[in-house]
């Protein structure tokens, strides 16, 4: 995980991304449209997870609907090269022409299985390395957690948000910001205390996490994990909270307000029917709500009032695009401005935000 974090850290920052809804680079690939084509998932936690796998496990399920084709899956894989790499070969063996690794952490093994395996197609979420059959794809769910803000600045009353973690990494410090920006638009008083918890799956340690902040002081709370552990943390103190990954509504049903909510289907039909036509290529793809990639699941009963319009608003805001979420100006932490009046961050320097803005409570540990 070290190794890890100091890669996303540093090399992300270095490298010259271009993101955008549909950028390309490599070559095209081969037609392939046989019926009988294989596509093989690779997750970093169980499926039954409530969150991140279990979205992802949703799109594969979609994709079989939606195309016919054939999908296999391994859970729970952990974040190591040589471990990706036999869940690679073990994949090829049972006839998968496409590979999909929906975890940061799995790049190196995906670029060195990439390598051994030149006609096989691989799909990677949230990492920034190319090849000529691998490409790269996320969206833009700090669209959503800017949205998840304004409901939370709207609904507290101690004016202090709670964020629980994952790593200290711009994937989760840009939907820090995002969260601490939309909170602010509605209640400029608010500020957000972030737990890290080192972990993208660990239940009992997310729930943990959650209730450190409501010890001190937090009256909603948000995430950036793969469980539900913080909304059930949140209910279990009478507090509130906001989901991510999936509608969390029905795990904590007394807190849960809303949660930004991952789309993945029609995305992996898409790259699937690319690859049946022969026009797939290696790409960098990084869409937003306008995408349909992303959304905002449906308000509850206990969201404030007036946060159904509030939140119309700001989505009319978000689809106009051109990260209106990061426009000036900006402050970090210590108060310098980050972003001046009438400038707005590009998509590669949200991609590499590595600092917190003004509101924010918390520290980003160097390793």
């Amino acid at each position: 995980m070290k190794k890890f974090l100091k890669v996303m850290l540093s090399a992300t920052i270095a490298a010259a991304l271009v993101l955008t809804g549909c950028s390309s680079s490599g070559t095209e690939g081969k037609k392939d449209d046989k019926k009988d084509l294989t596509v093989g998932f690779i997750y970093v936690g169980p499926i039954g997870d409530g969150g991140y796998s279990y979205a992802h496990n949703e799109g594969r399920l979609y994709l079989e609907k939606e195309t016919g084709v054939k999908t296999i899956y391994k859970e729970s894989v952990a974040e190591d090269k040589a471990e990706v790499e036999k869940v690679v070969d073990d994949m090829v063996d049972q006839g998968a022409t496409v590979i999909v690794g929906t975890s940061f952490g799995f790049q190196d093994g995906l670029l060195a299985a990439a390598k051994k395996y030149p006609d096989v197609k691989f799909l990677h979420c949230s990492g920034y390395e190319l090849a000529d059959n691998m490409g790269q794809f996320f969206g833009k769910i700090h669209e959503m957690m800017y949205l998840n803000g304004v409901v939370a600045g709207m609904k507290t009353k101690s004016n202090t948000l709670g964020f629980v973690g994952a790593f200290p990494i711009p994937e989760v410090i840009r939907n820090i910001n995002a969260f601490t920006l939309g909170a602010q638009s509605v209640n400029p008083n608010v500020k957000v205390k972030v737990n890290w918890t080192n972990t993208w799956y660990d239940p009992a340690k997310e729930k943990d996490a959650a209730l450190g902040l409501i010890d001190a002081g937090a009256d909603v709370i948000a995430q950036h994990q793969d469980t539900a552990g913080p909304q059930q943390a949140a209910e279990s103190k009478g507090v509130f909270s906001l989901g991510y990954n999936t509608d969390m509504s029905t795990t904590a049903p007394k807190a849960n307000m809303t949660s930004a909510v991952w789309n993945w289907g029609p995305y992996y039909v898409s790259q699937i029917k690319a690859i049946q036509a022969g026009t797939w290529k290696s790409e960098k793809y990084w869409g937003g709500y306008a995408d349909n990639i992303v959304s905002l699941a449906p308000l509850t009963s206990v969201a404030p009032e007036g946060a159904k319009a509030a939140v119309e608003k700001a989505e009319a805001k978000i689809k106009e695009g051109n990260n209106v979420i990061f426009q000036g100006p900006i402050k970090d932490q210590s108060g310098a401005v980050k972003v001046k009046e009438g400038q707005t961050l590009t998509d590669d320097e949200v991609w590499n935000i590595n600092w917190f803005v003004q509101g924010v409570d918390g520290t980003i540990p160097s390793n």
